[in-house]
């Protein structure tokens, strides 16, 4: 046996409120990391393992990614717990980004839900190959059968039942085996026994039969398991029609076959809640996940023109390793890193191939949740964690042999943004540490300040995203702020031409000054995708070449607030052809001050209008809610582009102008029962309607407007 043919690197990723960390906590019981199990939402006020951040605790919901090991049996298992919450689905990509395997859970009940669909997309990108685990069959209304259906339609994957539930709801009592065909009852009072037994022919507790007995039934879901595995194994097609005993070992090489090449997906079955499956769910992950030999990872040699190569899982090869998580703690930088290729020790020097700064390995921790334990070496294909080294998420370390970068994750776009503002100034500075500490975690997290308003903004993956932010820059930096809706980049066009003639004079003891210019402005049009154009059209040199220049930086200067609403003014061209100097009192000054006051003078005479940005917004939800979201798109000064239907699902392609879009994250997921979700690009500028100007106008009545030279 090789050194990692007993390890597994993998996540337990799902929806919100799937059992998640209610499963990580039964497996960390099971396994002897911790010796008794307590409840997310538990009464105890303790919360489960995981959710070591007292936010988690007090929401009950998972907020960052966790990592923890154990063993099982002769296994060692790296873990990471992820959120279900679609505003920290970061936490899932950078996770997903570096294991080599998945557990995913789905609710007995609810079935494929909207992140299901985002988590599978997420395992795709990164060919992760997964476990379905069907949690909660201890609901009213439960059924297995039907998610993995739900699997096969809405996900498209060839997902294939190998364990049946032994009763459902309240009176499940484990599952059976359809590779072994062999009853596994959960008893004792954590289920931590698992007895095995033959499978009865009739089962008191089994309320969900669709054949004759719950035997019948396990023999009729084996042969559609064997139908499942028979691309795999051409074998078993033969065992099965000679009629003669097919080996366990032959069935279970088949799925750990069809699983690592990302062509099938085991359903296994259980509750975790009430402590039945899990010890099955844990020997399927060890026969049918794969290891970090079976799994192919890519660098990109920057000698070489970032030239693909495979990573070795072997530790007398160059260092390669990758940080995939920062956090924060009283002790310094806490770094997560996956070593794929070579040995990483406590006192070697490795080197940021962001940076190409050398730095020394102080502290090498392997992380239980908040906990930690000092090691001195892991090898290749681990999971580990460094500490006081100053990096950013996504950074490549090597010990200096190779010079290559390992690719990148994916990182998706903020979809709302507050306006955020500390209450007292004398929190600044801490407000400052905070908001460059959590941009430096989290890539969805992102912070600017506004050129135009001067405003610091935030933005992220939802409402709940940055209230969390917010509220741990409260807690942890002791800074109260404010926050509302970030002020919208309206913009100031013209509609028609105007000419205008010009003449500035102004005489002082001395030289004096003045300047002459006609001309015009018109608007471009979208279509030419130009803000500013200047033309000169001067004939037989009634302006001197020297201040045509004056003229355009003139008009320049007064672009930057509108007479409307004090907004940039774009889409326009500024052209001269007329005008007239003096010998002695023309100057630069002179010329830019005569083209400023035309273009004030001119401006209304252009008839303005104020523009609004337009968003070009994607939403992904269950066809049964599309008739709600349309007519509240509709609501909100939405354009329908057009709308396509796949399996269950509805996408609506649709332009809607930003101001009307704040606030949307949360209304969409109360309108769609938390299943829809929206992406939302910039598309382009629009005139906004008479009424919405006027109101503007109002609105900003005090605004900087454009003013008399000084």
């Amino acid at each position: 046996m090789r050194p990692l043919d007993n390890v597994r690197n993998f996540g337990i990723s799902a929806h919100i409120d799937s059992g998640k960390t209610t499963l990580t906590e039964r497996i960390l019981f099971y396994t002897g990391r911790i010796h008794a199990i307590h409840e997310v939402r538990g009464k105890d006020g303790v919360g489960a393992t995981m959710d070591s951040m007292e936010l988690e605790r007090e929401r009950g919901i998972t907020i960052q990614s966790a990592a923890t090991y154990c063993a099982w049996e002769d296994c060692n298992y790296n873990i990471i717990d992820t959120p279900g919450h679609v505003d920290f689905t970061i936490e899932v990509e950078r996770s997903l980004r570096v294991l080599d395997g998945a557990i995913l859970v789905l609710c007995g009940v609810a079935g494929v839900q909207s992140q299901s669909i985002t988590v599978d997309r997420q395992m795709r990108r990164y060919g992760v190959p997964r476990v379905a685990f069907v949690n909660k069959c201890d609901r009213s209304g439960a059924d297995p059968f039907r998610v993995a259906g739900q699997l096969r339609e809405k996900l498209n994957l060839n997902a294939v039942m190998i364990q049946i539930p032994l009763g459902l709801e309240d009176k499940i009592q484990g599952v059976i085996d359809l590779v072994t065909m062999k009853a596994f009852y959960n008893e004792g009072e954590s289920g931590e026994v698992v007895r095995e037994a033959e499978i009865p022919a009739d089962h008191p507790a089994t309320n969900h039969l669709i054949y004759a007995n719950i035997l019948e039934e396990a023999k009729i879901y084996r042969e559609k398991m064997l139908d499942g595995l028979s691309p795999f194994d051409d074998e078993l097609d033969e065992l099965r029609l000679m009629e003669q005993e097919i080996p366990v070992e032959k069935i279970r090489a088949a799925i750990r076959k069809g699983v690592i090449a990302l062509e099938l997906v085991p359903v296994l079955c259980g509750s975790a809640y009430k402590n039945r499956g899990v010890q099955k769910l844990l020997d399927g992950v060890n026969l049918y996940l794969p290891n970090p030999y079976d799994v192919q990872n890519y660098a990109l040699d920057l000698d070489k023109g970032e030239e693909k190569i495979e990573m070795l899982t072997d530790d007398t090869k160059p260092l390669v390793a990758y940080a995939f998580k920062l956090q924060e703690s009283k002790y310094g930088q806490l770094t997560y890193v996956r070593v794929y290729q070579g040995k990483l020790t406590k006192g070697l020097t490795i080197y940021n191939q962001t940076t190409k700064k050398k730095v020394n390995v102080g502290r090498l921790v392997r992380m239980h949740s908040e906990k930690m334990e000092e090691i001195t070496e892991s090898s290749s294909g681990d999971i580990v964690a460094l500490y006081g080294i100053d990096c950013s998420s996504g950074t490549t370390f090597t010990d200096g042999k190779v010079n290559v970068n390992m690719t990148s994750m994916f990182v998706p776009e903020a979809v709302i943004s507050l306006k955020i503002e500390a209450k007292n100034r004398d929190h600044l500075v801490n407000m400052s540490k905070a908001l460059n500490r959590f941009t430096k975690e989290d890539p969805t997290f992102r912070c600017h300040v506004d050129d135009e308003s001067g405003e610091t903004i935030i933005a992220g993956m939802g409402e709940l995203h940055l209230d969390v932010y917010v509220e741990r820059m409260r807690r942890e930096y002791g800074v109260e702020v404010s926050t509302g809706k970030p002020q919208v980049a309206y913009r100031e066009a013209i509609t028609q031409k105007a000419e205008f003639s010009y003449t500035h004079k102004k005489q002082t003891g001395g030289s004096g000054q003045f300047a002459k210019v006609g001309g015009w402005i018109e608007p471009i049009s979208a279509e030419e995708a130009k803000d500013y154009e200047f033309v000169d059209d001067i004939v037989g040199g009634v302006i001197p070449k020297e201040f045509i220049g004056s003229c355009d930086k003139g008009f320049q200067s007064c672009l930057g607030a509108g007479g409307l609403i004090g907004f940039p003014i774009v889409r326009i061209r500024c052209g001269v052809d007329d005008g007239a100097t003096h010998a002695v009192d023309s100057s630069d000054n002179a010329f830019q001050i005569a083209a400023r006051m035309a273009f004030r003078e001119t401006y209304q005479k252009a008839k303005p209008q104020i523009l609004e940005p337009i968003m070009k917004v994607q939403i992904d939800t269950p066809t049964e809610f599309q008739g709600t979201i349309m007519g509240n798109l509709n609501g909100r000064r939405g354009v329908i582009l057009g709308t396509t239907e796949e399996f269950a699902y509805t996408r609506i392609d649709v332009e809607v102008p930003l101001s009307e879009m704040f606030g949307y994250a949360t209304e969409l997921r109360s309108m769609s029962q938390g299943k829809a979700e929206f992406t939302m690009e910039f598309a382009k500028y629009e005139a906004v309607p008479k009424s919405v100007g006027e109101e503007l106008q109002k609105k900003y009545g005090g605004a900087k407007r454009l003013g008399s030279e000084e």
